[in-house]
């Protein structure tokens, strides 16, 4: 048998039945051959702190940093997706083969990948990878399956984000909670979502500061057109008001005018990001929104795989596009034209070296009913795509140069000669300005003008909206405008364009930033976790764009997942001892989450009694007081846990036993009896329950050298840094450091 695993049911139900796996199942479809199984997201995640170690529950800086040897993958503890996974894998055991069905991305290979490994499958696994799921690319995906192998490096990849997000996520967001938050307040700091926020937070703090700064501009009317002082604005009145007052005594004479015909092309069919911004500018939809209407729009089969990163399509495609377009009768007015006529093909669409795993959205030429919002999303894909097969537009730019006294002026404007593309998007209103249709001047005619000396000032930067900010997370913060270079710096953007929208949306639910009409503003908590945090690289836009290139190395096998891990634990660590360091003590609260109106009086509280907790072992069981020590009220039955009142001859308190279940430790005590002499330390359990004992860490002073062995990995030479000492083995992974 045949077991195909998609990522969701409803895509399940369309390969199954294309395949002719007819039969509904509990969990699966099955006929033809073939079962037809799915998940639902992620029915595997990574381990919790705690699955790695009882005590790494207690949000404790003792416990910091967590970085897991290996790490472990889990099914998700929800009783439907562990009913779904058992169903999962009893295919999998009576499977001969099993077809990775999942969205054909970096996600959706992970997501796969770690429910076929969790399943403990050795068997062969193929691939199917497809751009639409209409019936035709379905079926054309099934007669060209490829090996799973050939999606390794696409697997490392997505694992070693998950693992880069899981290490600094968890260690950076209770540490900063520990040593920072306030009443009720968790600080959560991520990989991606910190240099986000900074940018929003740094914008808002160059608008409050910013100091407008006077400028001057020297303008003239002539012929009702106006005509700006060539060489642009003066930052001093007084060099501005020489040239005004000299031009008010002469004429206004033309000395050239220049038309040159240009090209404009019609706009690059849309990548999820270009779709985003345009859907925020243009309909005032969320990143969120935008995202979730195209998922909606691939799962009707109207347009193609939404979550991509590039605006070209491979030369396989071209073949295709005039069946796409016959099928698009809803704009049959614009698609005529095209159709009678051989289809143009551009290297500013139709580029192999700038297609990776996807192509840019088109549509599939499937029609179908849509809601109002999802007709508003794909028209703009339809028409985007009808328009690159349009002639390009041909214009006429002017130059006209004039002067007064020998003062030079000059202005432009734009005539369209053949509106070629544009006639697609005419019913649109637009609201930007065409350059305007000049008169006709003469070179050498001469008449009055109107001078005139105006005073202006600067403005500050505009607050960031989505769009904008979309924008700036795909080029790490960096103003760029140009869609080429743009294009380059794709690789070290802020985050994929699959995981923005979800990063923005975080920050709300977090209430780090709020929507003020278009524009995202930060809120008093976001900025004050950005002014908390003093470590740049955190908060470094450019340096998460480093990481996603690593990332993006990874998938194309240039770049090993080891190696980012250990660069990330790296970071960590020292990111850990830098934080716990710090003299400075600000407390974070969250905002207007004080309860109003509690009375005053205390309620008994269940943490003053161990009577009555969940045992710690079993986690089934209640925790009662026996005559030498604390025990499970299924002792004897299921559970043999006991917590003993003395341990190393000393009586331990009740409030320290709620500490150990609650932190993971007792605080340090003195009095401990351990081997016939009297010691300080604290008490764990072990991997067993059982009480242990752990002596007092004291710091002590280096007596590291310079050129001693590393006491850590045994084979590496101690280095004497700027601040540290280090081992030379840094590079292939020993992270042993002392600080100076």
């Amino acid at each position: 048998m045949k077991v195909c695993i998609a990522e969701k049911p409803s895509v399940a139900r369309e390969i199954a039945s294309v395949l002719g796996a007819t039969t509904k199942r509990d969990g699966y479809y099955e006929g033809n051959g073939y079962a037809v199984t799915y998940t639902f997201g992620h029915l595997c995640t990574l381990f919790e702190p705690a699955d790695y170690k009882p005590y790494w529950k207690s949000w404790d800086l003792n416990n910091l940093p967590m970085l897991p040897e290996k790490f472990e993958v889990k099914v998700a503890n929800n009783d439907g997706i562990k009913k779904q996974f058992n169903i999962v894998k009893s295919l999998f055991d009576k499977a001969d083969v099993v077809i990775n069905c999942g969205d054909a991305g970096q996600e959706g290979e992970l997501i796969q990948r770690w429910v076929i490994n969790k399943a403990n499958y050795k068997g062969k696994v193929e691939r199917l990878w497809i751009s639409s799921l209409t019936t035709e690319a379905i079926k054309e995906g099934f007669k060209n399956l490829k090996p799973s192998e050939n999606y390794d490096n696409l697997y490392y990849a997505g694992f070693s984000r998950s693992i880069g997000d899981w290490l600094l996520g968890i260690n950076a967001t209770r540490l900063y909670t520990v040593k920072h938050g306030g009443y009720k307040q968790v600080l959560s700091v991520g990989r991606v979502q910190t240099p986000t926020l900074a940018m929003l937070v740094n914008r808002f703090k160059e608008i409050e500061n910013f100091v407008p700064q006077p400028y001057w501009e020297l303008q003239t009317l002539y012929r009702d057109t106006l005509f700006s002082y060539e060489e642009g604005r003066f930052l001093k009145m007084e060099d501005g008001e020489i040239l005004a007052n000299k031009v008010k005594e002469h004429e206004f004479e033309i000395v050239s005018t220049t038309k040159k015909k240009g090209t404009e092309y019609a706009p690059k069919l849309f990548d999820l990001t270009g779709l985003q911004v345009y859907c925020n500018t243009k309909f005032g939809f969320s990143a969120d929104d935008t995202l979730k209407i195209a998922q909606k729009l691939y799962e009707k089969k109207a347009v193609t795989y939404p979550r991509v990163d590039t605006t070209f399509l491979p030369d396989d495609v071209y073949p295709k596009v005039k069946n796409i377009l016959s099928k698009l009768t809803d704009y049959s007015t614009l698609i005529t034209p095209l159709l009678n006529k051989k289809i143009k093909k551009s290297s500013r669409v139709f580029n192999d070296k700038k297609v990776t795993d996807h192509h840019a959205i088109i549509p599939t030429g499937m029609q179908t009913h849509l809601q109002y919002n999802e007709q508003q999303v794909y028209d703009i894909i339809v028409k985007r795509f009808i328009a690159v097969f349009y002639d390009d537009c041909k214009v006429s730019n002017t130059t006209v140069i004039g002067k007064a006294a020998d003062v030079n002026f000059k202005t432009t404007g734009k005539e369209i000669l053949s509106k070629g593309w544009r006639v697609v998007f005419e019913s649109e209103k637009s609201n930007k300005k065409e350059d305007a249709l000049l008169p006709t001047f003469v070179k050498g005619e001469k008449g009055p003008h109107e001078p005139s000396f105006i005073e202006k000032q600067t403005k500050a930067p505009n607050q960031y909206t989505e769009a904008t900010l979309l924008r700036a997370m795909e080029t790490a913060g960096k103003q760029v405008e140009d869609e080429e270079l743009r294009d380059l710096m794709k690789e070290n953007g802020i985050g994929r364009p699959s995981t923005r929208a979800n990063i923005i949306e975080t920050l709300f639910r977090r209430k780090y930033i709020k929507r003020n009409k278009k524009q995202i503003l930060p809120t008093v908590t976001g900025i004050q976790l950005i002014d908390t945090i003093q470590n740049e690289l955190l908060k470094s836009a450019e340096l998460t764009g480093s990481w996603e290139k690593q990332l993006k190395d990874i998938e194309k096998g240039e770049f090993s997942a080891s190696a980012f891990i250990r660069g990330m634990k790296r970071m960590v660590d020292a990111l850990v001892y830098e934080v716990r360091s710090e003299k400075v003590q600000t407390r974070i609260s969250a905002v207007n989450n004080k309860p109003v109106g509690k009375s005053k009086t205390k309620t008994k509280s269940k943490s003053q009694s161990l009577v009555g907790y969940s045992c710690p072992k079993c986690k089934t069981g209640s925790l009662l007081k026996g005559k030498s020590a604390y025990g499970c009220n299924l002792y004897g039955k299921s559970c043999d846990f006991t917590l003993p009142f003395r341990f190393g001859d000393k009586k331990i308190s009740e409030k320290q036993f709620i500490r150990l279940l609650t932190k993971g430790s007792t605080v340090n005590l003195k009095g401990f009896k351990i081997e016939g002499s009297s010691q300080e330390g604290l008490l764990r359990f072990d991997t067993d329950f059982k009480l242990k004992f752990e002596p007092k860490q004291t710091v002590k002073k280096s007596t590291i050298k310079t050129g001693d062995v590393c006491p850590k990995c045994k084979t590496g030479k101690i280095l004497q840094g700027k601040t540290a000492f280090g081992c030379s083995n840094y590079k292939v992974g020993c992270d042993f450091r002392v600080n100076f």
